[in-house]
């Protein structure tokens, strides 16, 4: 989702939007906690201020705050819109916006800290877009009688283009959030004109306490270049000029794979992963790609990526959350292509998926992540069932709830258990059969599970070419990645499991003779940690040939 207010002109100044709808983006606005990122700051350009009026408050507590707003032009103006939130003191927490008429207003404010952010419009000439000055003062002492005068002509530009010819702009997320005494404010305006200015008012604010970035969005003909940047000091941006060459950018390239339910559109979004912004969304039809250009020093990104599994279904949605670049290099993320099978992140921080709390078992394996590992949201399957054996009883089943998802209650004692979990799908199916002990738990304590992933070389349709000889990559997740390997073989059938022969695995690649076009191959693989604890997984129709002279 993105944010957008087209400009037009009008009686009323369209000043850009100050919230925005794309997922997290209202993280953070009005007043809340929030953490910041890197630091930089440019000089200050001051307000023009009155002389200091009276300094004891008036009957009902508050002083006069009249606020002055001038245009480009240095005369007054009334397109604008004004908003004053309070840090401390009795209103702490609220915001007043005034906007429009008259462009001198007086409000009677109680005395504490405030935040003030202002946008002054400039009317186009002809059939030009609005200009737009953002004026931000990120502390406004009040105790006494004060005028401000919001001068246009202060503002310097924001002046960031990306380093290619075929990139259109659509707009800027502008941001500014300030934290005094316990409380943050974030304050934003959205633009969808490139004539965009910003000016810092009045004194620095305490160091560290401004946190304030910049996003700029363009599109192209099969891609986006997201440019931002983020900086942290004691004031506000007074203008931003970045021209950053390809070198500085990173590239990312998004595959959108073609699900068995058919060809369709996918929608990735793609924006930083701390502070709000306006992202812009990507539309990429199935069996295409995507590219993104972007600011690694913008700090981590997130991406989604969605698309439905069936005409009326739920839509499904990977998410690839926090993921840093590195300036010229370029990542590839494929998604809704074989081989899919179970996924168990072992990197440092991972949510567990297989964990046994005192006398209950709770899995929420991803049973069906893509190739890629890519862990589906709403994972496309006819039919799922969990079983757990104890000592070699069968103790429950569970059906029809998302692939690899159980809850089983145990009884104390240690045992052996056999935990088997599987899922047809559309075309195949998709089983893991783990062992291990266990016995009660006094905390939280994980499942030593453990997977093994097949990375074959396939097209963004899923499938190999026929009759052909090569390499398919075997990895291992989980448990056995971090005690070690006992053992571990590789069968492969063409003939949909119905005989099966093993394949060496040398280098951490097994070598795959595929069969005629239209038909499939099947992998298996034996597991044994150097725990004792098993796993075997077989996966029946894994992926699809055609013929060997088909486009990729």
């Amino acid at each position: 989702m993105n944010v957008s207010s087209k400009s037009s002109p009008s009686s009323v100044p369209p000043v850009p939007a100050r919230t925005a709808t794309r997922r997290s983006v209202l993280r953070g606005l009005g007043v809340a906690t929030a953490a910041g990122t890197a630091a930089v700051c440019l000089p200050a350009v001051t307000a023009h201020a009155a002389p200091a009026g009276r300094r004891t408050p008036g009957a009902s507590g508050t002083f006069a705050l009249t606020l002055v707003h001038l245009g480009r032009d240095g005369a007054p103006t009334t397109d604008y819109r004004t908003l004053l939130t309070a840090l401390s003191g009795p209103d702490a927490g609220s915001s007043r916006e005034v906007k429009g008429s008259p462009s001198t207003v007086t409000l009677q404010v109680p005395a504490g800290r405030y935040m003030l952010d202002a946008t002054i419009s400039t009317r186009p000439v002809g059939e030009g877009n609005w200009g737009n000055d953002w004026l931000v003062q990120p502390r406004l002492d009040i105790d006494r009688d004060t005028t401000l005068v919001l001068d246009a002509r202060v503002a310097r530009p924001v002046d960031i283009r990306p380093p290619v010819d075929d990139a259109r702009y659509e707009q800027t997320g502008a941001f500014a959030e300030v934290t005094y005494e316990g409380f943050t404010s974030v304050a934003n305006l959205l633009s969808m004109s490139l004539d965009l200015r910003t000016a810092h008012l009045g004194p620095a604010a305490e160091q560290g306490s401004v946190r304030t970035w910049i996003d700029t969005y363009w599109r192209r003909s099969a891609g986006v270049c997201a440019l931002g940047y983020a900086f942290r000091g004691e004031r506000a941006l007074t203008g931003l000029v970045r021209h950053p060459a390809l070198a500085d950018l990173a590239t990312l390239v998004v595959g959108a794979g073609v699900p068995a339910a058919g060809a369709g559109t996918a929608l990735i979004e793609f924006a930083p992963a701390v502070g709000a912004s306006p992202a812009l969304g990507l539309a990429v039809p199935m069996g295409g790609t995507g590219t993104f250009l972007l600011t690694p020093e913008r700090g981590s990104w997130d991406l989604v990526y969605g698309a439905h599994t069936e005409e009326e279904g739920p839509a499904n949605n990977y998410f690839v959350l926090g993921r840093s670049f590195t300036p010229g290099s370029t990542t590839v993320h494929t998604f809704d292509v074989p081989v899919f099978g179970p996924a168990l992140d072992s990197s440092p921080g991972a949510r567990p998926v297989a964990q046994r709390t005192g006398d209950t078992l709770d899995l929420t394996v991803p049973l069906l992540a893509d190739g890629d590992g890519h862990t589906p949201s709403s994972p496309l399957f006819i039919a799922s069932t969990v079983t757990l054996h104890r000592n070699g009883t069968l103790l429950a089943t569970r059906r029809g709830e998302k692939p690899g998802h159980a809850s089983f209650t145990v009884p104390a004692g240690r045992a052996a258990y056999r935990l088997t979990a599987s899922a047809t799908r559309p075309r195949g199916s998709v089983t893991a059969a783990w062992t291990f002990t266990s016995a009660a738990t006094a905390t939280a304590t994980d499942l030593p599970l453990s997977a093994v992933r097949f990375g074959p070389d396939l097209a963004l349709d899923g499938t190999a070419p026929a009759h052909t000889t090569g390499p398919v990559a075997v990895t291992v997740e989980g448990a056995a990645r971090k005690t070690g390997v006992r053992s571990l073989t590789v069968s492969v059938s063409t003939d949909r499991g119905a005989t099966w022969t093993k394949a060496a695995v040398t280098g951490g690649r097994i070598t795959v003779t595929t069969p005629g076009p239209g038909k499939a191959v099947s992998l298996r693989a034996e597991l044994t940690d150097a725990q004792g604890n098993t796993v075997t997984q077989t996966h029946i129709d894994a992926y699809v040939t055609r013929a060997a002279t088909g486009a990729r």
